[in-house]
């Protein structure tokens, strides 16, 4: 398969290296400007890490979700004294939250919790619907566009989320209890419901911290929304770098995240002058309706374009019906014998 011919337990190694010098030079040094000079070289090969990945663009773009966004934004924080990663944790603990997607439940008080069990119905759903979707893609060019690009949101957001909660499992199976990374976005009441609670919270949780609360305290709520959005923007536009490897970006991308942090902003102003008012609010399936109505929308419109541009679309479509095809033969000889 073209997705294994790069080396990931090679990469993860170095990383995982850097991820040890990162705790013992911290562990030396106080917050601050020296602790963060000692972490300049982590930082810059985090940046670097995904490049490795030359013959895959989908392990390319994973790597860089791990490393070079949500591992450099907390060896970013841990520079500061802030943020999830502490040297004082245990050794496989810090490991595990810096390579990994995670967040301790708690902080290091998780570390000794049991992880509750992930939901096997949830997980049985998301297999059979990336199934089909993988075995759609073989079909793509019959597809229509807007189809072709819904159902790459069904890809991902399966994906991530069975990705995720299998990670989680095996911290937990390690005693370590890991906080949920979705929470049934398509469940969502309000744009701030979505993005805040619902939708992939680990880089809530980072931008929160790095972004939102520092903004927060010195020009306002509003201020830190935008921010925070504005940061996230910026970083997709560095994801879809490491995805296509073409430059400079289109800026598709961060108008994206500008819109959904000034909707959000003037939705929450919005829901405070109808309480105010004494107006009754929208039923919750009519809210729930419009919010999934406008990020789809407003994704096919600024979202997925970048994404799928110079030929990527085919490519990364290949890879995943490649890897349908893989397991398929994998099962039919499995039953087979």
């Amino acid at each position: 398969m073209e997705l294994l011919q790069d080396s990931i337990p090679k990469v993860y190694a170095v990383v995982a290296a850097a991820a040890l010098y990162a705790r013992a030079s911290s562990s030396l040094l106080r917050p601050g400007l020296p602790r963060l000079v000692a972490l300049l070289p982590v930082l810059a090969l985090l940046a670097a890490a995904p490049l490795a990945f030359t013959s895959s663009a989908s392990v390319r773009g994973t790597a860089a979700f791990f490393f070079a966004w949500l591992c450099m934004f907390k060896v970013g924080l841990l520079a500061a004294g802030r943020g999830p990663l502490d040297p004082a944790l245990p050794l496989l603990t810090f490991l595990f939250t810096a390579l990994l997607p995670v967040k301790l439940r708690g902080g290091a008080e998780g570390a000794s919790k049991a992880k509750a069990p992930v939901s096997l119905a949830s997980c049985a759903v998301k297999v059979a619907a990336l199934a089909a979707v993988l075995r759609l893609y073989q079909f793509r060019d019959r597809l229509h566009l807007y189809l072709r690009l819904a159902l790459y949101g069904v890809h991902m957001y399966c994906f991530l989320d069975l990705l995720l909660p299998c990670i989680a499992a095996v911290g937990g199976a390690l005693g370590m209890e890991m906080e949920p990374q979705f929470d049934r976005p398509y469940l969502a009441s309000s744009l701030r419901d979505f993005w805040g609670r619902r939708w992939n919270l680990m880089v809530s949780a980072i931008l929160r911290t790095s972004v939102y609360e520092p903004v927060r305290a010195r020009a306002g709520v509003a201020a830190g929304v935008l921010a925070s959005f504005a940061v996230s923007g910026l970083m997709h536009e560095a994801m879809i770098f490491y995805f296509t490897l073409q430059w400079p970006p289109t800026g598709e991308i961060s108008a994206f995240f500008l819109l959904h942090g000034a909707c959000c902003i003037a939705e929450g102003w919005c829901a405070r002058r109808w309480t105010a008012w004494g107006w009754p609010s929208p039923p919750r399936v009519v809210a729930t309706v419009m919010v999934v109505m406008f990020v789809t929308t407003t994704s096919f419109w600024l979202f997925f374009p970048p994404l799928f541009s110079g030929g990527i679309e085919e490519k990364i479509q290949e890879e995943w019906a490649a890897v349908g095809a893989f397991f398929l033969d994998a099962v039919t000889k499995i039953g087979c014998t």
